[in-house]
């Protein structure tokens, strides 16, 4: 389902992102270590009529390998994504069951970010959001061009400050003095 048929009046999307790409590194080179596992079982296994059990064997490994550590993964990278609006902050997640949670922006009060060498060197970080509800607070995890929705996602909270120091006022309401 697309975000935009989500959207309330008045609300448009202002940045969607999904997981940094590096979330698939692993997932490629299982890939392509079935795959060269496969070619040189192939190539060097000797011509004799357990041949062809010994390919279906391996075959039939090589199919269930690929779609739990790869396939899957892909598939739940594919279809995660973090969206930034006017008016909130809205994760899907999931493949066959889509898990999601929207969080107004006048009710985020704090967010935080986490960034190691390798983050810092692929632009990429997790973004911890805190908002003034009972939950527990939303993991953005591996979140690209960090820095760029960073400062994105301050603008958009800055202006739909509701003027209380924990979010408790929607936006309309009048402002604290």
């Amino acid at each position: 389902m697309s975000i935009d048929k989500t959207l309330g009046n008045g609300e448009f999307v202002v940045l969607t992102t999904r997981t940094h790409p590096k979330a698939l590194f692993k997932p490629f080179l299982l890939f392509l270590l079935v795959v060269a596992a496969f070619v040189a079982a192939l190539v060097w296994f000797p011509e004799n009529d357990a041949k062809q059990w010994v390919l279906v064997a391996v075959g039939a490994v090589a199919i269930v390998t690929l779609v739990t550590w790869v396939l899957v993964p892909y598939l739940r990278w594919r279809h995660s994504s973090y969206t930034f609006t006017n008016k909130r902050l809205i994760t899907r997640e999931g493949i066959i069951t889509r898990v999601g949670r929207d969080i107004p922006l006048f009710r985020i009060n704090d967010f935080t970010y986490e960034r190691d060498l390798l983050d810092r060197l692929l632009g990429c970080g997790t973004i911890v959001v805190s908002d003034a509800t009972e939950k527990a607070g939303v993991m953005l995890y591996d979140v690209p061009r960090i820095a760029e929705v960073q400062r994105e996602l301050s603008n958009l909270i800055f202006q739909a400050d509701d003027g209380s120091d924990d979010g408790e006022f929607p936006p309309g309401e009048p402002r604290r003095r």
